[in-house]
């Protein structure tokens, strides 16, 4: 395996780990609905999440689970796709090439830390609650944050990128 490949399936791992441990520390220290204030805008509040972002399709958690299923295989392909020759960063650019890699790392790790909620819980381990005066965000965790994380990286590369990709790099 190339370093380049290596560093971003790393990266996915040690992200998948930090959403696991996080996730094992809320169900073994929260009562299901308890919450703690640990600052003035941040408690540990658990929820068990049977649908995807903001609650939305409750009841669909086996179709939520393939779709995490076939998105994280094509993250993986996409990983080694970008990373199997020195040639894709040549034709789009390094800065670039690294960006897609480490977009692609996060998503992954968000998609497999919640698909593996889904299997083993039936439902996604939530625990991160921002509040403060009227703002009060929906409950979430770290694999949450890796999705939105990658997907913001992807949404600048599209923004600011560059031009199209060459013939050479499909």
């Amino acid at each position: 395996m190339n370093r380049r490949r290596a560093l971003w399936y790393g990266v996915a791992g040690l992200l998948l780990a930090l959403d696991q441990a996080t996730k094992w520390i809320a169900l073994e220290r929260l009562a299901p609905g308890e919450s703690i204030q640990v600052l003035p805008f941040l408690a540990w509040t658990f929820t068990c999440n049977e649908g995807a972002a903001f609650s939305m399709f409750q009841g669909y958690g086996w179709l939520l689970a393939a779709v995490a299923a076939v998105v994280s295989g094509f993250l993986v392909f996409e990983i080694w796709r970008i990373t199997r020759s020195g040639a894709y960063a040549e034709a789009v650019g390094r800065s670039r090439a690294i960006a897609e890699g480490a977009g692609c790392a996060c998503i992954l790790a968000g998609a497999l830390g919640n698909l593996m909620d889904r299997l083993r819980h039936s439902c996604v381990v939530d625990f991160v609650h921002v509040r403060y005066g009227w703002f009060d965000y929906p409950v979430f965790n770290v694999a949450d944050s890796a999705i939105t994380v990658g997907a913001g990286i992807w949404i600048a590369v599209l923004l600011f990128g560059g031009g199209e990709r060459s013939g050479g790099a499909k």
